[in-house]
């Protein structure tokens, strides 16, 4: 099954379905965690792809092939990796805020409040009228029409949204939108002489990658690139919003530098990394960056060759290509938590969430293989290209791979033994301590992946580029 789902990912490479014979994926299939959506078989199908990617650039390097190989187990794992974090040192919290989650409206329907951040925090709470109380929060939301509510919020710049079912779901124009779409574009958009990759001795040595990404699944893009050997320069700014224990999730590998874009003489140091990069990835929404001369076009112009790769929560097209979204926001409103809540119902009534972060995870693995196919046509061709996805694209892709079977579902364990976790774990020693984390997944024959870099705090590092 793991191998089918491969299948669907290999035509956006070009490439032909024999690639898939030549991964070896072991361990047993789903489900492996108390919900019926295949995730084992979408992590390990999408780290394949990676895996696959990473070995074709290694040819191109070396004229060699590598041998691929991704465990189930250790894939599902992945996907919820912040949960196996341990700082010796200090606690490392991954806490949801307490005003975040569903709450039932009228009419028996749902609402879900994105509350993590104080941003979408403060505007859930305005519409409402409430102070930050769970109690307050609940008997306000109970005096809404969920849909009504969830447009209010969004209309506050704040996140959520209705629970709908799948078949609900399925009959919204964006959903139409979305199924217009691949799963993932990888799109030539200007001409430029075919470049060698830098010298080294790992798949991306050398490749300089700018993160602009933030939370999830546009870190873990950045961070598999990582893993590979690319130099990644995580850029965020004092004023933004963050979590930052998300960070010695994801910041594996990376320099992190903060720049405050809104500043001119930051945005042009911005445009000087641009200008020495190779990679430039993105999760603000469509057409935000272009308004500071940060498009893919104007990028392209400024450093030919360039690959952009570009995150939304709901892709460029249709109605909602503006809103702002998270996994759980997309698992909300497209009948993920509503299927979830009917098959494994939690201590409170009502939708559920399914035990990863599924969709984050899923769609960082696909941007960071979009990137290394994209690199690749860069060696092979030249040019500059545009990597897209939205995590609304990926959570269809995860629906659309079926649902295991019920009678499945029974007494399906909630957590990996220790032994497994022990064996997929290692240890990082950061500025704030020694850290205890789950490694990379896959196993490539010649270059093993691993960070050469441990995780550091936001803005550990000056804005430049360190000597290749």
């Amino acid at each position: 099954m793991a191998t089918d789902a491969l299948k669907t990912l290999l035509p956006l490479a070009g490439w032909s379905e024999d690639h898939a014979d030549t991964v070896e994926i072991s361990g047993n299939f789903d489900p492996i965690l108390p919900t019926p959506f295949r995730i084992g078989e979408t992590s390990s199908a999408a780290l394949s792809a990676v895996g696959l990617a990473a070995s074709d650039l290694w040819e191109l390097r070396t004229g060699r092939h590598q041998d691929v190989a991704v465990d189930v187990r250790q894939s599902t794992a992945s996907l919820r990796s912040s949960n196996y974090m341990k700082m010796e040192e200090a606690p490392v919290s991954n806490r949801r805020n307490e005003v975040m989650g569903v709450y039932p409206a009228k009419n028996g329907r749902w609402s879900y409040l994105h509350c993590n951040f104080p941003n979408h925090r403060a505007a859930a709470l305005s519409v409402l009228g409430v102070a930050e109380d769970r109690d307050a929060v609940t008997k306000a939301v109970a005096q809404w029409d969920a849909l009504e509510l969830e447009e209010a919020i969004i209309s506050a710049k704040g996140a959520g949204g209705m629970v709908r079912t799948m078949e609900e779901w399925g009959q919204h124009p964006q959903a139409a939108a979305i199924a217009s779409l691949p799963l993932l574009e990888i799109v030539k958009i200007s001409d430029s002489p075919p470049e060698k990759l830098p010298e080294g001795d790992r798949p991306l040595s050398g490749v300089r990658v700018l993160d602009l990404t933030r939370v999830l699944a546009g870190p873990t893009c950045a961070r598999t690139l990582a893993e590979h050997g690319a130099d990644v320069l995580k850029i965020t700014a004092p004023h933004l919003p963050s979590r930052g224990e998300q960070e010695y999730d994801t910041g594996h590998g990376k320099l992190s530098a903060q720049l405050d874009l809104r500043e001119p003489e930051d945005l042009e140091t911005l445009r000087g990394l641009v200008r020495d990069s190779d990679v430039f990835s993105q999760g603000y929404r469509p057409g935000t960056l272009g308004e500071r001369g940060l498009s893919p076009e104007a990028l392209a112009g400024l450093r030919p060759g360039l690959v952009y790769v570009s995150l939304s929560a709901f892709s460029h097209v249709g109605p909602w290509s503006s809103r702002r979204g998270f996994d759980t926001v997309v698992q909300t409103v497209s009948g993920i938590t509503s299927r979830q809540g009917d098959l494994f119902p939690g201590a409170d009534p009502g939708p559920q969430f399914y035990p990863v972060s599924a969709i984050d995870y899923l769609t960082g693995y696909l941007m960071a293989f979009g990137a290394m196919v994209a690199l690749a046509r860069r060696v092979r061709e030249g040019g500059s290209w545009l990597v897209r996805i939205s995590l609304a694209q990926t959570g269809r892709w995860l629906v659309e791979r079926g649902q295991v079977s019920e009678d499945l579902l029974k007494d399906v364990p909630r957590e990996f033994t220790s032994q497994e976790l022990e064996q997929w774990s290692m240890t990082s020693e950061t500025p704030a301590g020694r850290l205890h984390h789950l490694g990379p997944v896959l196993k490539l024959s010649e270059t093993q992946p691993h960070w050469s870099r441990p995780t550091v705090p936001l803005g550990y590092h000056d804005p430049v580029w360190p000597v290749r």
